[in-house]
């Protein structure tokens, strides 16, 4: 064992200093002033770094991440924002279905509260012309009397609703659709005066509250059912168009059974086609949807579909009635 070993003496206290190419076994490295640190250990300055991390200025940022200044970005996933590859989000509002016009939770509703309050005034309108042509005997009576009125009534009947139905230029422009659905409203409320006026009172209300309630019911029923009813529009047309031949027939050869099948036939022509434009205003899954900027023509057709209801069911139970 040579002299250093043995006496353990200073490296720098004029010892000789050990071989080259090894270090003492056991013993730590010199320090800067000349000796040995305590046991261990490597010098404090200038060595590498603390276990987990970089000195904060001027070389790597720290563990997983960056320096604040003037380096890269985080990346793209910790800030939630889509990048090129990734897809994108699942709410993207730039990938809108075509019929946009329903994909909106709040434009639908907002379009169903605008039809339906249009047509409770409708309906409201047309009740105050029936209870006034079935409970008030002088207006009755001048219905009755003036038959040149209901005359020109079928024709602004017909000259609104061909306006409305087949130009969409005034439907849709304000206030010309509402003043023509106002106007169309008068009259046939009119002509559903002159009709009730035939009648005994406790059969129009009876036909009344049948009415609400069919039509409450069929209207439940196209909100919920997933049935789609939107695609029976060609047939529905068809039943129609035999039904007012069927009419057309019943004047020349008319009877009590004959009109008992045309009114049943068209009750329940004309409950359908409520079921078809409830689901057509209500859009959704199925198949056809009305445009939201169309709720006069919406308001409209629902509209004449009760009406239409209420008629034949007022057909029936007077054709019922008589002896």
């Amino acid at each position: 064992m040579s002299t250093w070993q043995q006496t353990q003496t200073p490296y720098g206290s004029g010892a000789a200093p050990p071989p080259p190419g090894f270090f003492p076994q056991g013993a730590p490295y010199p320090k800067a002033d000349g000796g040995y640190p305590a046991a261990g250990g490597y010098p404090a300055a200038g060595g590498y770094p603390a276990a987990g991390g970089y000195p904060a200025a001027g070389a790597y940022p720290a563990g997983g991440g960056y320096p604040s200044g003037g380096g890269y970005p985080p990346p793209y996933a910790q800030q939630n924002v889509p990048y090129y590859g990734a897809g994108a989000p699942e709410n993207d509002s730039f990938n809108a279905p075509e019929n946009f016009g329903f994909s909106d939770k709040t434009i639908r509703k907002n379009f169903i509260c605008k039809v339906y309050s249009i047509l409770m005034c409708q309906l409201l309108i047309t009740l105050i012309f029936v209870a006034m042509a079935t409970l008030h005997d002088a207006t009755k009576m001048y219905v009755k009397t003036h038959p040149g009125l209901s005359i020109v009534a079928i024709i602004i009947t017909f000259g609104t609703l061909i306006a409305l139905a087949c130009c969409e230029n005034l439907r849709r422009k304000s206030p010309t659709n509402f003043i023509l659905l106002f106007v169309f409203t008068l009259a046939e409320s009119f002509l559903l005066a002159v009709s009730v006026s035939r009648y005994y009172p406790e059969q129009v209300l009876l036909a009344l509250g049948l009415t609400t309630l069919i039509c409450f019911a069929l209207t439940i029923f196209a909100f919920q059912t997933k049935i789609d009813f939107t695609v029976m529009g060609g047939f529905l047309t068809v039943a129609v168009i035999v039904l007012f031949v069927a009419s057309i027939v019943a004047i020349f050869f008319p009877g009590k059974l004959m009109t008992l099948i045309i009114a049943s036939a068209g009750a329940i022509i004309f409950s359908l086609y409520l079921i078809y434009d409830t689901q057509m205003m209500v859009g959704g899954d199925h198949k056809y949807s009305i445009s939201p900027e169309e709720y006069i023509f919406a308001a409209l057709t629902i509209y004449v579909d009760i009406i239409n209801i209420f008629m034949y069911i007022l057909a029936i139970i007077g054709a019922s009635g008589d002896d």
